[in-house]
C-alpha cells in the first residue's frame, strides 16, 4: 500500500547497483544547487537518539588539499608495507582523487558525543554508524546525480584533525572526493584489479543463530 511506483522502484535499485568508489575524476566544478541537494540528502540520514552525529567540512583551499594528499600519501605507503607480499600490488592501486576532483568534503563526527546516550550506552560506535548512513546517502544522490564519489580512509584522524582545526573530541572518519567522471567502473575497481571479489549474499544470511548451527529448543 505504501510502496513507490515500479519506475520508482527500479530507479532505486539501480543507483544502489551502480554506485561505485570513484578514484578517476574530471575537475569540473559541481554547482552549488547539486552540491546542496548531497548535503540535504546526507542530512536526511536516520542517526542513533536523533543526534545527527555527522559535520562536514568544504575544502576550497589548494593548498589544503596538498596537505591533504600528503596525509593520504603517508598512510598509503604505511599501509602497503603492513600488507607485507601485498605491497607491491596495492601501490599500483590508485586510491584517492583529491588533487582532481571538483569537491572535497571531510566528514567527521561531532564533538560532545559522550553526552548521546540515547542508543549508545552499550554501542557508543552507533554514532559512526549513523555518519556512516549519511554518506551513503550522500553517494547514492551523486550517483543519481551523475556524480561519482570516492570515500578515502587512508589517514591518521589526529593530524587531519588538526589541520582542519577541528576540536579535540570530534573526529575525521572520511575525506570524500565527488566530481563528474568520464565513466563509471562497470564493476567495483577493487573486483576488476583482482584484489578481492563480492561475496555470495547466500553465505552472508543466517537464520536463527551464527552460520549453519541449529538453534535446540
Amino acid at each position: 500500500m505504501n510502496s513507490f511506483n515500479q519506475q520508482d522502484k527500479d530507479a532505486i535499485y539501480r543507483v544502489i547497483a551502480e554506485r561505485r568508489d570513484m578514484r578517476h575524476f574530471r575537475s569540473d566544478p559541481v554547482p552549488a544547487e547539486i552540491l546542496a541537494r548531497l548535503l540535504q540528502a546526507a542530512h536526511f540520514a536516520p542517526s542513533v537518539g536523533f543526534m545527527q552525529p555527522w559535520r562536514f567540512i568544504r575544502i576550497t583551499d589548494h593548498h589544503l588539499r596538498q596537505q591533504m594528499h600528503d596525509l593520504v600519501e603517508a598512510e598509503r605507503i604505511a599501509t602497503a608495507q603492513a600488507l607485507a607480499e601485498r605491497e607491491d600490488e596495492f601501490m599500483r592501486l590508485k586510491v584517492e582523487g583529491i588533487r582532481e576532483c571538483g569537491e572535497l568534503l571531510v566528514v567527521s563526527l561531532m564533538n560532545d558525543r559522550d553526552k548521546h546516550l540515547f542508543g549508545r550506552r552499550t554501542l557508543p560506535e552507533m554514532d559512526l554508524a549513523s555518519a556512516a548512513c549519511a554518506i551513503q546517502n550522500l553517494w547514492l544522490a551523486a550517483r543519481a546525480e551523475g556524480l561519482g564519489v570516492g570515500w578515502v580512509s587512508l589517514f591518521e584522524p589526529p593530524p587531519l584533525a588538526k589541520l582542519l582545526n577541528m576540536p579535540s573530541d570530534a573526529k575525521p572518519i572520511a575525506i570524500l572526493c565527488i566530481g563528474y567522471v568520464d565513466e563509471f567502473y562497470p564493476r567495483p575497481m577493487l573486483e576488476t584489479e583482482g584484489w578481492a571479489t563480492r561475496e555470495k549474499i547466500e553465505d552472508l544470511v543466517y537464520e536463527n543463530g551464527w552460520g549453519d548451527s541449529q538453534r535446540q529448543d
